[in-house]
Formats: structure tokens, sequence, C-alpha cells
């Protein structure tokens, strides 16, 4: 099972240096399907898109992030609709990605598959 399930994302206000490159591709792999994205400002970002068969699925699919980001203190960017939702992970304070963001795609992994 992959360790960061069991993790706790801990507060970041900051002062952390985000993952570079190579540390982010190390963490990818320990996560399933997420995509690493660079925005126009240079910050990168975790994004996975989940594909449901109606729109009553995704939004019971995204209450369920909504509450493991509550219980985590550590909150997405969720876009959703008919039969899909997308999920973009940063940590905001850091301006990239660092152990949290990997910690919550594993967590949000584990429901999209129940």
């Amino acid at each position: 099972m992959n360790d960061l399930i069991n993790k706790k994302c801990v507060p970041c206000e900051g002062g952390v240096i985000p993952f570079d490159i190579s540390e982010i591709h190390k963490y990818q792999k320990k996560v399933d399907g997420w995509n690493i994205v660079k925005n126009n400002k240079n910050i990168y970002f975790l994004e996975k898109n989940f594909e449901f068969k109606n729109f009553k699925k995704s939004q019971v699919f995204v209450n369920k992030v909504g509450k493991i980001s509550e219980e985590e203190g550590h909150h997405p960017d969720i876009f959703f609709g008919w039969g899909y939702a997308k999920i973009n992970i940063t940590t905001h304070a850091i301006e990239g990605l660092c152990e949290n963001d990997f910690i919550l795609a594993a967590k949000i992994d584990k429901i999209s598959n129940v």
C-alpha cells in the first residue's frame, strides 16, 4: 500500500522550498495518473481528470474530496459537472509542490477506487 495514504498533511505557511522537478518525479511515481503541470507563473501543480456516469456521481465524489481536504487542511481547486471532475493540487503558500500535495492526491485516489 502507498505510504502516503498513512501520512497527514502538515500545515504550510511558507518558508519551505518547493520540490524541484526531480523530487516531483520521484513522488509522482507514488500516485496514480496525476499529471505534473506548470502554469503561466511557472508554478507546478498536480492535475487529474475523473469520469463518472452522471452528475450525481460527480457531485458525490467532489463532496468526498471536500471532506478529505478539510480533514487534511489542504484544499485543491475542484472543477466538476455532468460526468466529470478535475482536481488541481498545489501548495499556494510556497508556489509549488511539496509532500502534502502528493498525500492529498493519494487519498483522493483511494476514494475514487471505492
